[in-house]
């Protein structure tokens, strides 16, 4: 009899002592609350030894977690509404300071995130919520890290995920992007013209000098125009045989008008004299 209340006292206290094992895994922290009241020393991953009913353990997760925040809707500083969503990657770096400073350290962090995103949309100009979000970001980091230290929490990033704008500003944008284009497109065509006029103007000075280049110009048009075996050929009409025949048109016109005069006998006055022509000696 005596034998078998010895084996049962050993076998109650093996199971007492086995209750009192916990294991810790490599990603967690344990926290050890005996009556109540955190001890200093942070279990490391690993087995685990506890005094039963006297010591509770707390795992704390040393993971980087991803915390997104809800879209926050707001008005920058140049009066435009926008939505913005974020996404932010904490961790905690203190195990006794996150699991007794704060009741839930994850929605803590959340809550700080949104206000904090909602101050950011206030304090921003449109264009730098569209084109300077890395400055943006680092902003919000520094709002959510400072009273995250607090509890223990480091913020690792912040990114600014999307911002969503109404149908109205997106057109206007959209307008404003295509006039700038085209507008950017008239100036390129415009030097582009300016650059060719100078050119030209070099090429005429040069023909100008030297005659014979105009024909040789004037041929090798005509040989490329030929080249394409088209039925019609196009031969440029040199200006300058034009203002030839219009001053000869000029001067034979008076000296007809006499001729046809004198046919039928009457006596006609003289042309009148221009300018660079000489008095008639006496």
């Amino acid at each position: 009899m005596l034998v078998q209340i010895i084996a049962a006292a050993a076998i109650a206290g093996a199971a007492w002592l086995a209750a009192g094992f916990r294991v810790v895994r490599q990603y967690e922290r344990g926290l050890v609350f005996r009556f109540g009241r955190v001890r200093a020393r942070v279990r490391e991953p690993g087995l685990a030894f506890l005094i039963p009913i006297a010591d509770r353990l707390q795992k704390v997760n040393m993971q980087i977690v991803t915390l997104p925040i809800p879209a926050q809707e707001g008005i920058t500083r140049d009066n435009v509404t926008v939505r913005v969503d974020a996404v932010v990657y904490f961790k905690v770096i203190e195990p006794v300071t996150a699991a007794v400073n704060v009741q839930d350290y994850r929605f803590a962090v959340g809550q700080v995130a949104q206000t904090s995103l909602r101050s950011i949309i206030g304090k921003s100009d449109l264009d730098d919520l569209l084109s300077n979000r890395e400055r943006l970001n680092q902003g919000l980091e520094l709002m959510i890290d400072s009273p995250a230290l607090d509890w223990g929490v480091h913020i690792d990033r912040v990114e600014i995920k999307d911002v969503a704008l109404p149908e109205s500003m997106k057109r206007s944008m959209s307008r404003q992007a295509e006039a700038e284009r085209e507008r950017r497109a008239r100036v390129i065509s415009a030097d582009g013209e300016l650059q060719a006029s100078h050119k030209l103007s070099q090429a005429a000075a040069t023909m100008a000098d030297t005659p014979a280049a105009l024909q040789l110009r004037l041929l090798e048009t005509v040989v490329q125009v030929a080249a394409e075996k088209n039925s019609t050929l196009v031969l440029p009409f040199p200006v300058e045989l034009l203002r030839f025949l219009d001053h000869a048109t000029r001067d034979a016109g008076p000296a007809r008008e006499q001729e046809r005069a004198q046919a039928n006998g009457q006596q006609v006055a003289p042309a009148p004299r221009t300018p660079d022509e000489p008095a008639p000696s006496t």
